[in-house]
């Protein structure tokens, strides 16, 4: 970690390839009211307050001391909604960066800053931090921070008046502190820490050292570079695809089999496997449960209301039987194997089971089973395109099937979730009856 005066030098490596240096300066032009040239690029786009269009302008320019950066604005002449950012221009630096300003006087108070969306800005006297990432990069002065810290705690105060009075009242007595600091009655300190080293306070005594402003440059933590994208953090690295050689079950041909662990979220951890045979083209998927037996079943129950119900995840076990009441099917353990797909995969997968079995088809069929293989069809399309309301119950003894739930962490109208005791015949199907955990060392001991 290294501190420096207030001196601000180029990006590493910006006087290099000399043959493309004048074509970015003509691009990139200091800011500046006389340089007629220096006009915003104007772009027709879709407002997202009123799905009307709009025009963003667009400005490539560069900071004197500092470095290239994009000043986007958006505004919409129909519903008046507007909108500014800024992002740099060029990469993410070396080493993040930290501006500790000590502001004395009001003309510290319009000193060019630039923020971006990384970075944190604090002001230690009165304790008050804008974390990374909650704001859009903005090209704004000390006091339009200020500002627009004051503008998004305003924002919300008339909700809070209503459902919490005590936390207003606290809220509007931090406002009146931070408007009392664009005063600047007293001295206070400003600090801006940019890990992506793209963030820039002005100095207006360029090229000469500035008293009032101290400039760190640090090397970044792990987590850092996490939050940057710059590294792939170790929880995600435990979730890369795993590959294994197989032999493909239809024609015994070598095959690569790919594992993955995904986290399902409000669940659980599932290993998912699928295998992909080049030799003959055929292709299987698996789900397995990532964790124990769990000590309860699980049974829930889901009441099919909208064709929009058809794109909710679903997870089934293999230990798990499925019920429709409305269509008199039920679907045993162990069919279909595990599954990791929709509500719709899953009916379409029920749909191809059943009316393509072999011992329905073809001459030998009964006319009327052919009938009621029809009907049932078309009452499961029904169900598909929301024509008609069903329940659909997963039943999982082992408690490792899933269905998701859109109004998570609140509880669906829709869906009823139980947990039960298995029976003795269940744990004997699971294997669990015979399963000594506890005091089988003793047992041992006898036997020797």
């Amino acid at each position: 970690m290294a501190a420096s005066g207030a001196v601000e030098a180029g990006p590493p490596g910006a006087a290099a390839a000399p043959s493309s240096a004048p074509a970015r300066d003509h691009l990139f032009r200091p800011i500046s009211a006389e340089d007629e040239e220096l006009q915003p690029t104007e772009i027709e786009s879709l407002c997202m307050n009123c799905y009307r269009n709009g025009m963003t302008r667009l400005l490539l320019t560069k900071i004197p001391f500092f470095r290239e950066i994009i000043v986007s604005s958006f505004s919409c002449e129909h519903c008046g909604w507007n909108n500014t950012e800024i992002q740099s221009a060029g990469r993410i630096q070396d080493q993040g960066v930290r501006y500790t300003l000590t502001v004395r006087a009001q003309e510290d108070m319009n000193r060019e800053v630039v923020k971006t969306d990384s970075a944190t800005t604090r002001i230690p006297e009165l304790d008050f931090e804008i974390p990374a990432f909650s704001q859009k990069g903005a090209l704004t002065t000390v006091e339009g921070l200020i500002s627009r810290a004051i503008s998004g705690l305003e924002q919300d105060q008339p909700t809070r008046r209503a459902n919490e009075e005590a936390v207003a009242e606290r809220i509007d007595k931090f406002i009146v502190k931070l408007k009392e600091l664009k005063q600047v009655a007293s001295p206070f300190t400003l600090v801006i820490d940019d890990p992506s080293g793209n963030s820039f306070v002005e100095n207006p005594h360029a090229p000469q050292k500035d008293e009032s402003l101290e400039i760190t440059r640090y090397s970044r933590t792990l987590q850092q570079e996490e939050m940057l994208g710059l590294r792939v953090s170790a929880k995600r690295g435990q979730r890369n695809v795993l590959q294994f050689n197989t032999n493909c079950p239809e024609c015994n041909a070598p095959a690569q089999t790919n594992m993955k662990l995904v986290q399902i979220p409000h669940f659980k951890e599932v290993i998912i496997m699928a295998t992909n045979c080049e030799n003959c083209g055929h292709r299987t998927n698996e789900v397995k449960s990532g964790g124990a037996i769990e000590p309860l079943g699980t049974r829930i129950t889901f009441h099919i209301t909208d064709p929009s119900d058809m794109t909710r995840d679903l997870l089934k076990s293999e230990t798990c039987s499925v019920e429709i009441p409305e269509l008199e099917f039920e679907l045993g353990m162990a069919v279909l194997g595990g599954k990791f797909t929709t509500l719709e995969g899953m009916l379409n997968d029920i749909r191809e089971l059943v009316t393509k079995n072999p011992f329905t088809l073809g001459d030998s069929s009964n006319p009327g089973q052919a009938a009621k293989l029809q009907e049932f069809s078309q009452k499961l399309d029904q169900i598909l395109e929301g024509n008609m309301k069903a329940h659909f119950i997963m039943d999982d003894p082992a408690g490792n099937s899933y269905l998701q739930n859109v109004y998570a962490p609140e509880d669906d109208p829709e869906m009823k979730v139980e947990q039960y005791k298995r029976t003795f015949d269940q744990n004997e199907e699971l294997g669990l009856n015979d399963m000594k955990t506890e005091g089988y060392e003793t047992g041992l001991a006898a036997q020797r």
